[in-house]
């Protein structure tokens, strides 16, 4: 099975970057296996869809603010429970369920929604310029890298 773990976020813009923070440090703790790739990119919405496209599986990491939500805290998610975009301004930012759906319509080779997942963390800051998290969002990175290597080793 082709695995891609994909950190996703702004690496300058403090909590933003919390996705390829996590993902860097699972990678340097996971050996390399056949068909398990770990990556980062700075794009969402349709500009995701070629990065996706080839895996049976994926596991996105990304930042997330919700109304009540605690720094630090992380969840895990399926497309179906992520709402519209408040930002979709144009097709470029495009909703991660609306980019499948388009993708799937457009015949794109892309997992199923039952094999891709996405590892959210609560954050506090996404608009200091910074490379480093606030304290409770850095305070997360080596638990949810850690959460995120056992949900590999589940399906290995």
């Amino acid at each position: 099975m082709k695995t891609l773990v994909l950190g996703l976020g702004n690496p300058i813009l403090a909590d933003d970057g919390v996705g390829i923070h996590i993902v860097r440090a699972a990678a340097a703790r996971c050996s390399p296996t056949n068909g398990l790739t770990f990556a980062e990119a700075s794009v969402g919405g349709l500009r995701l869809l070629d990065l996706l496209t080839g895996y049976d599986r994926v596991i996105l990491v990304d930042a997330i603010q919700t109304r009540d939500g605690q720094p630090g805290n992380f969840y895990w998610l399926d497309p179906g429970d992520l709402g519209p975009s408040l930002h979709s301004g144009c097709t470029h930012d495009l909703s991660l369920p609306g980019a499948l759906n388009l993708g799937r319509r457009l015949g794109m080779n892309l997992p199923g929604d039952r094999d891709l997942t996405l590892l959210a963390v609560e954050v506090e800051d996404v608009l200091t310029l910074g490379e480093t998290c606030t304290p409770a969002v850095a305070r997360a990175i080596p638990q949810a890298a850690e959460a995120m290597l056992a949900e590999l080793a589940k399906s290995q």
